[in-house]
């Protein structure tokens, strides 16, 4: 497996982020937001000067994270409309930059989310929204051809708020549209929400290949109240799964990048104190 951080959870001051993950001996840099742009609105000067500062700490692009895809309303949106067209232009920005940063891997995310995509004896006819889950593969399909053009990896995102909300959810998706060029982005602590444990559960859906990226951080979360704390790694929900997982990906040979989402933060801290209190664990598990 190959270690890197989402650098705008440390900072978004770029220079400042990779100094900290690079000091602290990861290699791989998850691009989300750099200084005041997200990823897909940064101009040629800006993605150029981007580079200087990864040559500068001899880091490596693991992934372009826009939120392309993200919260848009289905089956409302349909393929080609005003509003899908415009987060497909996103997505072609964000493959041109992963092209100028030799990165292979974008991230997309999957419509806003419906709490029941799927019932029966009734619930199907009172409770389901419908339309929507069979609505989601025809908003991905354009990107996965025009990934699939591009020689890009495209990997959708397991979201607390996307119609992808757990590995289950992914791997159906995924195989429908069956394209090697679509994968998971797989973030265990957000499917925790829809109640499916990373191990062993979540994984076994995901055995095989399903998973092209990897979001690693720990949280705390309370369903009936909405509510979500973030923890340092090991010490919430996910911390007893973290190592038979990583077992689990050592015994599949995963090669790909698992990214430390530096979300947390300490009483009277800072986010990069939060990533200094979770990566030396994060290294010890992972590397």
């Amino acid at each position: 497996m190959k270690l890197g951080v989402i650098t705008d959870g440390i900072s978004r001051d770029f220079d400042r982020a990779l100094k900290v993950m690079t000091d602290a001996g990861l290699e791989y840099a998850e691009l989300q937001y750099i200084y005041d742009k997200e990823v897909g609105e940064m101009n040629a000067d800006e993605r150029d000067r981007a580079l200087q500062i990864i040559r500068k700490y001899g880091a490596k692009v693991s992934c372009i994270s826009r939120h392309v895809f993200v919260d848009l309303p289905l089956p409302a949106t349909k393929p080609g409309d005003a509003a899908h067209q415009s987060h497909m232009d996103g997505l072609q920005k964000c493959i041109e930059m992963a092209h100028d940063l030799a990165c292979n891997v974008v991230r997309i995310m999957s419509g806003r989310k419906e709490l029941i995509i799927s019932g029966k004896n009734g619930a199907d006819e009172w409770l389901v929204s419908k339309g929507a889950w069979d609505a989601l593969a025809p908003i991905i399909e354009p990107a996965v051809r025009l990934a699939e053009r591009e020689g890009i990896q495209l990997v959708i995102e397991t979201g607390f708020t996307g119609m992808v909300f757990s590995a289950w959810c992914g791997r159906q998706l995924i195989d429908q549209i069956g394209s090697k060029h679509l994968k998971l982005l797989w973030d265990p602590s957000n499917c925790l929400y829809a109640h499916e444990n990373a191990w062993p559960e979540g994984y076994e859906w995901l055995r095989g290949g399903y998973i092209g990226h990897i979001h690693m951080k720990d949280i705390t979360i309370d369903t009936p109240k909405g509510h979500v704390e973030c923890r340092q790694l090991g010490k919430g929900q996910m911390g007893p799964m973290i190592e038979p997982l990583a077992k689990a990906l050592r015994a599949e040979n995963f090669d790909g990048v698992v990214s430390l989402e530096s979300v947390y933060r300490p009483d009277n801290g800072t986010f990069e104190d939060g990533f200094n209190a979770s990566v030396v664990e994060f290294k010890s598990i992972f590397g």
